[in-house]
């Protein structure tokens, strides 16, 4: 992606995210960006690896999770601050991209109540690097099964820094593995390898090199973390 491009991108990005609450259509987005509605579009998911309207939607999400935690205002106060007309619609979307309802979400303090658990017959082998000042960052790994994270992750775990790391009791699937690290400061790094074919016959082995989280990736927003394996690696609660 050119300069130009990148920059494009980055203003419409910085747009959105003024204007969580009103309705913004990809026209608007491609007005900023400066290119046809149908180029921005294609650039926009070249660079971010979603459409628009869905990075919206995430940017939209990340903000209701905050405004959960953060503040008192009522979960439908948060739809309409978020820039949802329903609050059915709203909470559906939530549950389908976090993991659990707005409700839950706030009730649990953003984490899950309990680790989610497998038993099936494949495991997936691998090794964590990064730069050197971040290997001793707490770092997630979990399975997905698309290439942008999104409902409850399979098989969630952490590790206490970069390295080797073990999934057992994976059902045969096809996958994509994710990671991404908490450091003390800093928004932290990312690695996404896929899709891989977990097979009982043929354990996956795989390598995650972790790079700087960008304004361009989409937010993470599933519910990664319960409290335990939070404390287990150092992460605040």
């Amino acid at each position: 992606m050119d300069a130009v491009t990148e920059e494009s991108i980055k203003a419409v990005i910085a747009m959105l995210h003024q204007n969580l609450s009103e309705e913004v259509t990809v026209d608007d987005m491609a007005h900023v960006a400066r290119f046809s509605k149908f180029h921005f579009s294609r650039i926009f998911q070249r660079a971010t690896g979603v459409s628009p309207g869905r990075f919206l939607s995430a940017l939209r999400l990340q903000e209701a999770k905050r405004l959960l935690l953060e503040s008192s205002h009522s979960v439908t106060e948060i739809c309409h601050i978020v820039g949802y007309s329903a609050v059915g619609t709203f909470s559906s979307r939530f549950k389908s991209m976090v993991g659990m309802p707005p409700v839950d979400y706030r009730q649990n303090g953003g984490f899950r109540p309990a680790p989610l658990v497998s038993d099936g017959p494949t495991v997936i082998r691998g090794v964590i690097t990064v730069a050197p000042d971040s290997r001793d960052d707490p770092t997630f790994v979990g399975l997905f099964p698309r290439r942008i994270p999104e409902g409850l992750p399979v098989l969630p775990t952490m590790v206490p820094a970069a390295g080797p790391f073990e999934l057992t009791g994976v059902a045969p699937r096809d996958c994509y593995v994710l990671a991404r690290s908490y450091p003390k400061h800093g928004n932290g790094s990312i690695a996404v390898y896929g899709p891989i074919s977990a097979r009982p016959d043929s354990p996956a082995n795989v390598v995650l090199r972790l790079r700087p989280i960008e304004e361009v990736d989409p937010p993470i927003l599933p519910v990664l973390l319960d409290r335990e394996s939070s404390k287990a690696v150092g992460l605040p609660v």
